[in-house]
Parts: structure tokens; C-alpha cells; sequence
């Protein structure tokens, strides 16, 4: 249970004071030996800790996993493998496991999705990374269009479907081989491009580093770049983005061009 939820329990009188004031008095990690839990990551960042799950014995991944499940009501695990997947569902039935992306997720039953996040591939062979970024933005509760095999190898198959993909709150563009299809991208749209190199290519790709190396050389505009593979990265990120756009300008920190609100002008200082 988040803040929000725990306030409007007491507001409404589902939830007694003595029991609120129990869990914001827990310490904001919970110790379990071999992992520090951060219980309280939602409240500071607005997202709360998924799990890693590659190279975890699977008795400390069920642990954390059934403890996070238990705890924020709802939880994803990111690189996992069937095999922990199925220790995870003995003790979480509810959770369900993507082996295109090798995510698996227990959620909340009803979430509703805000915005619209575009993730773009060259090729069908980056849709691993793809998923892994769209269903991450997904239970964060990003809208999510899919735009699958528009490289630039064929570059009509991108410009038609140009017209949705500029309608996005920002483009996440995912690429093996050279990685040029970021800054075809950056120079067609006016929001921001998250590049994800991808390991797909031949020999002289090097396993990802030359289309990491074309996209953060790209002289395309509004292009930044995650590391290669990461699509749990890029999707954390777009949803960050796509959060700070459907936000009500009234919730907007805004600030007077110039400076900071609090500054005084040179006549106040004088006058002062």
C-alpha cells in the first residue's frame, strides 16, 4: 500500500490511525539477510524497486519477490528464466511470465494507463528488448504503441506510420546492426528519442557496441541513449516522461524566465 492509499484509508475511516502510524513508523528497508528491501523507493521516486532477476538463487528470489507482492500489491521481476518463474508461482500464483521479454509481473487487477509512449524496432529480432521496455512502461502505467520492423532498410514501412508516432508523448527506438534507426527518428519528431542499442548483428557489431557507438554519435537532435539491451531502462525513463506530460499545468513546477522565483531585482537590492 502507497501513502496516497494509506491516507485515503484514514480519510475515509477504512484504515485506523493506530495502524497508519504502524506502517510509516517501518524503517524504509526491510532486512532480510541477504537483501535490504526499499520499501519506500514508490514514495521518493514514484516507482517502486523491481527486481532483478538474473544470477539470484531462486530461494532469495522468491523471498523478495513474495515479500514486495505482499507489500506494494504488486511487483515485476525483470531477465528471468522459466525456471524461476515457476518457483515464483508456488508461492505467488497470481504471477504471470512473458518469455518473449522475460518479464514476470504480478498486478494490481483494473490499471488504468495515461499518455502515450511509442517503441519503435528495426527488426523483428530487437522485439525481446522491445517488450522488455514496453511491458515495463506498461506497469508503470504508460500507454503503449507498438511499431514493430521499421528500419531503415525499408524506410517506407517507418514514414507510414509517421503520423502515430509523432502523436507520442515521447519514442523509445530500438536497433541493432548500425543503430540508425534513432536518429531517423530523432529528425522526424519534436519529442524526446530514447535509444536502445541492441546485441543483434553480425561479427563486427560486436555483440550491440556499434549501434551503441552510431546512436550516441548521432547528430539527430533530442536523442539520449541507454545501454545496450536495456529496455527496462528505457521504459522507466519514457514513463518519466510520459508522466511529466499528462501532468495538469496547475501541478507543473513552473517558473518565471530569467531566474529563480525567489531572486529580487537589482532596484529591490538597493531599496532593501
Amino acid at each position: 500500500m502507497d501513502v496516497r492509499e494509506l491516507l485515503e484509508g484514514v480519510k475515509a475511516g477504512t484504515i485506523a490511525v493506530e495502524e497508519a502510524e504502524r506502517q510509516l513508523r517501518r524503517q524504509p528497508f526491510e532486512e532480510l539477510g541477504f537483501a535490504k528491501l526499499d520499501l519506500h523507493r514508490k514514495v521518493r521516486s514514484g516507482f517502486a524497486e523491481v527486481i532483478f532477476c538474473a544470477g539470484k538463487r531462486d530461494e532469495y528470489l522468491v523471498s523478495i519477490f513474495e515479500k514486495l507482492y505482499r507489500t506494494e500489491g504488486e511487483v515485476m521481476g525483470t531477465r528471468a528464466t522459466p525456471e524461476q518463474y515457476r518457483q515464483i508461482r508456488a508461492v505467488c500464483p497470481e504471477a504471470v511470465y512473458d518469455p518473449v521479454s522475460r518479464i514476470v509481473r504480478a498486478e494490481r487487477p483494473g490499471k488504468e494507463f495515461i499518455g502515450n509512449i511509442a517503441v519503435c524496432t528495426a527488426g523483428t529480432s530487437d522485439i525481446p528488448v522491445a517488450e522488455e521496455a514496453a511491458q515495463t512502461a506498461e506497469y508503470f502505467g504508460s500507454h503503449v504503441e507498438r511499431f514493430y520492423d521499421v528500419g531503415v532498410s525499408g524506410l517506407h514501412r517507418l514514414l507510414a506510420k509517421l503520423d502515430a508516432i509523432q502523436r507520442a508523448n515521447c519514442v523509445i527506438a530500438i536497433a541493432g546492426m548500425e543503430g540508425a534507426l534513432a536518429s531517423v527518428i530523432g529528425g522526424l519528431v519534436d519529442k524526446p528519442v530514447i535509444a536502445v542499442p541492441t546485441s543483434v548483428g553480425y561479427g563486427a557489431s560486436m555483440n550491440g557496441l556499434s549501434a551503441l557507438l552510431t546512436m550516441i554519435n548521432s547528430c539527430a537532435n533530442g536523442i539520449s541513449v541507454v545501454n545496450i539491451d536495456n529496455g527496462y531502462g528505457a521504459g522507466y525513463i519514457a514513463t518519466q516522461i510520459n508522466r511529466l506530460a499528462e501532468k495538469p499545468p496547475a501541478d507543473r513546477n513552473r517558473r518565471k524566465s530569467g531566474g529563480n522565483e525567489n531572486d529580487i531585482t537589482g532596484t529591490e537590492a538597493a531599496e532593501a
